[in-house]
């Protein structure tokens, strides 16, 4: 079994940092695509950004470089900075993984999303 933890969530105020990580763990063999959805109150999930293996990136419409991706293979880790964090940004914050487990079988894993509230 694979999953997925998000950390680093929690209240923050407007105009500050957020760095949420992803870290993946359980029976991997390797993983691909990763990537950051977000799902504020009332809207729909929404594309933040992904990052292949080789850390090749390509982020959502909305994002215009505010958020930058990350991931270290390694640790199996992947990380969402964004500085000038705006009420807007309050969301519930989602990674998923493209993972074949140790029987070569593949499948996309969600984690169970962290809270990210701007507010003062």
């Amino acid at each position: 079994q694979v999953q997925l933890v998000e950390s680093g969530g929690g209240m923050v105020q407007p105009g500050g940092s957020l760095r949420l990580s992803c870290a993946a763990s359980g029976s991997i063999f390797r993983i691909d695509d990763m990537g950051w959805y977000r799902q504020a109150p009332g809207k729909q999930r929404e594309l933040v950004g992904r990052i292949s293996r080789d850390g090749s990136t390509n982020y959502g419409d909305f994002v215009k470089g505010q958020f930058t991706i990350s991931r270290d293979n390694a640790k199996n880790t992947m990380y969402l900075q964004k500085n000038r964090l705006k009420p807007e940004d309050t969301a519930v914050y989602y990674c998923n993984a493209d993972v074949a487990d140790t029987s070569a079988i593949w499948k996309t894993y969600w984690g169970q999303g962290t809270q990210v509230t701007v507010s003062s």
